[in-house]
């Protein structure tokens, strides 16, 4: 905005506009509470540590906080130490957000590659992330406290309102007894499959993208995979992919042709 003053030579001054609030820059959160307009929460743990000894948040300060029901709030600082700190909330800032029906069975990798997965995953939009034990895997477990924070901080970073659903992994013949008609689409190396966004872009939401571990599905697995009525065969390209790169590939693209990015 301008405004004259008459020691300005040219008879125009620059005001400052207002800062928004709360800035950008807050820091943002998942907490478990059910939060509302008014209500006091007290932050403890490596969140309190987070905020104050690493964002240096003081009274007075902004702060983002999510609860995975009702969306995103902005907050306000009103104390602060090294093992507390307490916000009393201010408004509703966005609703919890849709997610489009996206699963991700992504075979247990290695761990780094597999925390890679989960974050990605997270990133992208996903709804729900089922982990698959295959005979190839070179895992057998997850540790889903771990599983649970790499997500919910990919959240935070990339500002999602709703946290992906994490399930226990289960062995590859259990998931697909248990599967339901929701279609579940698999990259196939071993034979001639359409294109995946041919396939994405004639199939409906929801969907399923199911991503086999380092060395693939074996002979069995596949045979048991082309065999399931929901089963969609698809390629991913020319190229041979690691499991990690496969499922962040898959996973674009969907949301691409069928997801949030349209």
């Amino acid at each position: 905005m301008l405004y004259r003053d008459a020691r300005d030579p040219a008879g125009l001054t620059a005001m400052a506009a207002t800062p928004a609030w709360p800035p950008k820059s807050a820091p943002r959160l998942f907490v478990g509470a059910i939060l509302s307009a008014g209500l006091l929460h007290e932050i403890d743990g490596q969140q309190a540590h987070y905020l104050s000894r690493v964002m240096r948040v003081k009274p007075g300060d902004g702060v983002i906080l999510c609860d995975d029901r009702t969306g995103e709030w902005a907050a306000r600082v009103t104390e602060a130490d090294k093992r507390n700190v307490t916000v009393e909330l201010v408004e509703q800032l966005r609703p919890r957000e849709s997610v489009p029906p996206l699963t991700l069975c992504a075979a247990l990798l290695k761990k780094p590659r597999f925390d890679l997965v989960l974050e990605k995953a997270t990133e992208l939009g996903v709804a729900r992330i089922q982990p698959v034990i295959t005979r190839r895997c070179v895992a057998d477990a997850l540790n889903m406290d771990r599983a649970r924070q790499i997500v919910t901080e990919a959240a935070e970073q990339c500002a999602r309102t709703a946290l992906p659903a994490i399930a226990e992994p289960v062995t590859l013949n259990a998931m697909l007894d248990g599967w339901d008609d929701t279609a579940l689409f698999f990259a196939d190396e071993s034979r001639d499959a359409p294109p995946a966004a041919a396939a994405f872009s004639a199939t409906p939401p929801p969907a399923a993208l199911l991503i086999g571990p380092e060395g693939g599905f074996d002979d069995a697995e596949r045979e048991a995979i082309r065999a399931h009525p929901s089963a969609r065969p698809i390629a991913l390209g020319p190229r041979i992919l690691r499991g990690e790169t496969a499922a962040i590939a898959a996973m674009a693209l969907w949301m691409g042709i069928a997801g949030d990015w349209r």
